[in-house]
């Protein structure tokens, strides 16, 4: 899986913008506030952990790949990044964190219930899970297949993106995660047919 996972990030070109960069920043910010200890989960390049230290947050960017790893520890000096093995518990204390980010990762996890154990354990008792993930809307779906556009162009089996999520599949993880708030919005696109799903979660 190692191998794997440094192959996706040598096929990025190194500083390409994250996808939906600035709503998702947005959405992060408007959640945080200055002082508040942040864990980047699934850090990539680092250009959330960037925005989150410019913001004043205390950030803890974490990332399985050593190549993004790499890259969000010159992107977010102020940051403490670290590599952790993918599947293990994270290497940080329970209660450690305020909020923790999982922007555009989600989708990118073999064992999500077990990830979201660990994000449960490391968060203090009423803080907030962002969550940003690719929506996976019926109407978007049967509109891609009316215009000829194949299902397996959607689920290509090659693809990094090893779970797909509408906005209540993403609620219901939450919510067996141990989460009693979750408010998931979908954006971008045409009313049934939006592309993203924000989340929070208490």
């Amino acid at each position: 899986m190692d191998d794997w996972r440094e192959a996706v990030w040598a096929a990025v070109p190194e500083g390409a913008p994250p996808e939906r960069l600035a709503a998702r920043s947005a959405f992060l910010l408007a959640h945080v506030a200055a002082g508040d200890r942040v864990l980047d989960l699934g850090c990539g390049d680092g250009a959330f952990a960037a925005a989150l230290t410019g913001a004043g947050t205390q950030v803890t960017a974490v990332d399985v790949a050593a190549e993004a790893v790499r890259r969000a520890t010159l992107r977010a000096p102020g940051a403490r990044v670290l590599r952790v093995s993918e599947g293990a518990p994270l290497p940080l204390e329970e209660d450690a964190f305020d909020v923790v980010w999982a922007g555009e990762t989600l989708e990118h996890v073999a064992d999500v219930v077990g990830l979201l154990a660990e994000v449960r354990r490391v968060l203090r008792w009423g803080g907030a899970l962002l969550v940003t993930t690719p929506n996976q809307a019926r109407l978007a779906v049967a509109l891609e297949a009316l215009a000829g556009h194949p299902l397996e162009r959607r689920l290509d089996p090659r693809s990094d993106h090893l779970r797909f999520f509408t906005a209540r599949t993403l609620r219901e993880v939450l919510e067996a995660a141990g989460f009693a708030q979750v408010a998931v919005q979908a954006l971008d696109g045409p009313p049934l047919a939006r592309r993203a799903l924000h989340a929070v979660a208490r």
